[in-house]
């Protein structure tokens, strides 16, 4: 009796084989670096924004049980003048944080990009602020800018400047105070993020320029720059995020006062859910916090892929 021996797999089928065999080993090694961090930010981050968006439709009060609500807490929400407030509030500290901090970060990655003598420990020295306590921040702060016995008052009557701003006391100037304030400690931040992309600013661009007769500016303006767009688009879109949603600097300096010249959304949520107890308006608020930042982001996207085209 012969045996009929298997039929040989040919060459190809094989190496499709492996190739479907590494790929799949490439997959899992993949999600075994991904699952973690996903584990994590689905318990921290997203199964809280989907709760808070049911609680947007309900009245809850963290102690009884929630009653629907429909669209009550967003009628209310378009109705309410402190919401509308803290809007203003928080797209003027916006504008004056996000263009100044852009400014200051990038000017420093600059000069801190040259061959200084120190340079090592001037750049620990700025981004050391970003890793110091808030509340530390805050309250230096709140002693400099003291309106009688604060250094900087004191500097400005040395110059002959008779009535100094109340600062975080007046009402017009407590949101400039803030944004000065946070200015100086995320600068340092994004500072190194602006180094990074500079360290990757190709030399023979600088040198190209600079054998056609560039000066210094004109090398920044038209070389450094356009090197630097994917990472001043990232830092515009993080500053964008992080200052639509402050609220730890502002409720330590200011509580959102004087008056309302501080409110800011995320404080009204917390105040109408930690504070109030009314859990489902707040949820409403934070979900139109979101949807704003959702906005600006894409808004922010189109333009840079447009600009790329």
């Amino acid at each position: 009796m012969t045996t009929v021996p298997p039929p040989v797999r040919p060459a190809s089928a094989a190496h499709a084989a492996a190739a479907r065999r590494r790929r799949r080993r490439v997959t899992l090694i993949g999600w075994s670096f991904i699952l973690p961090n996903f584990l994590g930010f689905a318990a921290l981050t997203l199964v809280p924004v989907v709760g808070a968006l049911a609680l947007s439709f309900t009245h809850w009060d963290s102690y009884s049980t929630p009653e629907w609500a429909g669209l009550d807490n967003f009628r209310r929400m378009w109705n309410d003048d402190n919401f509308w407030t803290a809007v203003q509030n928080t797209c003027y500290y916006a504008f004056g944080h996000i263009p100044l901090t852009l400014v200051v970060s990038l000017g420093l990655a600059v000069l801190l990009n040259q061959r200084l003598r120190g340079v090592k420990v001037l750049r620990t020295a700025f981004f050391f602020p970003y890793v110091t306590s808030l509340v530390a921040v805050a309250v230096v702060w709140n002693l400099l800018l003291s309106p009688e016995v604060g250094p900087v008052n004191q500097f400005l009557r040395s110059l002959g400047v008779d009535n100094p701003p109340g600062w975080t006391t007046s009402s017009d100037w407590a949101m400039p105070a803030l944004i000065v304030a946070s200015v100086w400690r995320d600068m340092g931040y994004y500072m190194i993020l602006f180094l990074a992309g500079l360290q990757t600013v190709p030399a023979e661009l600088h040198e190209a320029a600079r054998v056609d007769g560039a000066g210094a500016w004109k090398r920044f303006w038209h070389v450094t720059l356009p090197c630097l767009r994917p990472t001043t688009f990232f830092v515009t879109v993080m500053l964008t995020i992080s200052s639509f949603k402050v609220f730890d600097l502002v409720q330590v300096m200011t509580e959102g006062g004087p008056g309302r010249s501080t409110l800011v959304l995320s404080q009204l949520i917390f105040r109408e859910g930690i504070t109030q107890g009314r859990f489902g308006y707040s949820s409403a608020v934070s979900l139109a916090l979101f949807v704003i930042c959702l906005v600006i982001t894409v808004v922010q996207f189109y333009f840079q892929r447009r600009s790329e085209r």
